[in-house]
Parts: structure tokens; C-alpha cells; sequence
């Protein structure tokens, strides 16, 4: 019941907004179609924010070889978008932080914080699971 409670919070106090902005990163990345891979990292980056609390964010179960080419893909991620979406939710957890209320939603914006810097190789999963197969 308390996660609920947070998630809606949460999407009323900011998270939607965030959700949406991914998503239109998203959709802006499946435009360019060469950036289609960046643009489902976005949409997952995206679903994760609409609901933080009560999942997170687990390793894949994947091949060598695309272990590999997730290294590759946060490389350019980071360097692309990571770097400014991970200020983005550390200035956001530091003013969270400031009162009680708002911990929970720091800690929320590190948890997306964490996930902005390296999206490829990993899965939303419920929160407590230590890896989940890859869809498809």
C-alpha cells in the first residue's frame, strides 16, 4: 500500500513530466531510425520513472557477445545523453532531500540517476528480483 502511495505521489509531484520527457526522447530516437536502440532504452527509462517505487532496475540474462555490445551502447549513451539526464536527477534528489517529505523521492532520483548513466544490459524488474530473462 505504501508503494502505491509513493508512485502516485510521485507522478503527481514530477514524475510524470519526467516520464513524458523520455518518451518524447524516445519517439525523437525512433524518428531518426539509426538511433533506435537509444529510443527503447529511452522508453524503458521512461516506464521506470512512471513507477520507481517497488521495482528496480537487474542485470539481463544475455550472451557474451551482446554484453559486449551493451557495454558499446552505454558508451555512446553516456556520453550522448547520460551524462545530462544523471545531473538532471542528482540537482532534483538534492532538492528532494532538503525536507522529510521529499527522501523518498531523492532516493527515487537516485535510483534513475544510476539508471540514466547505463541503460543497455539491464531490465525493470520487481523490486526483490535478482535477474529477469530478456523479452523476446
Amino acid at each position: 500500500m505504501l508503494r502505491l502511495i509513493g508512485n502516485v505521489l510521485w507522478l503527481i509531484l514530477g514524475g510524470f513530466q519526467a516520464a513524458i520527457a523520455y518518451f518524447i526522447a524516445g519517439l525523437i530516437c525512433f524518428v531518426l531510425i539509426v538511433t533506435i536502440p537509444f529510443g527503447v532504452q529511452a522508453f524503458k527509462l521512461g516506464i521506470y520513472t512512471l513507477w520507481p517505487f517497488g521495482t528496480s532496475l537487474v542485470p539481463a540474462t544475455t550472451n557474451p557477445l551482446s554484453g559486449l555490445v551493451a557495454v558499446l551502447g552505454n558508451l555512446v549513451w553516456l556520453v550522448l545523453f547520460g551524462w545530462w539526464l544523471a545531473l538532471i536527477h542528482l540537482i532534483a534528489a538534492v532538492l528532494h532531500a532538503i525536507t522529510i517529505i521529499g527522501i523518498p523521492f531523492a532516493v527515487a532520483h537516485l535510483k534513475l540517476l544510476r539508471a540514466s548513466l547505463a541503460p543497455f544490459g539491464y531490465q525493470v524488474a520487481p523490486f526483490g528480483a535478482d535477474s529477469v530473462r530478456p523479452l523476446g
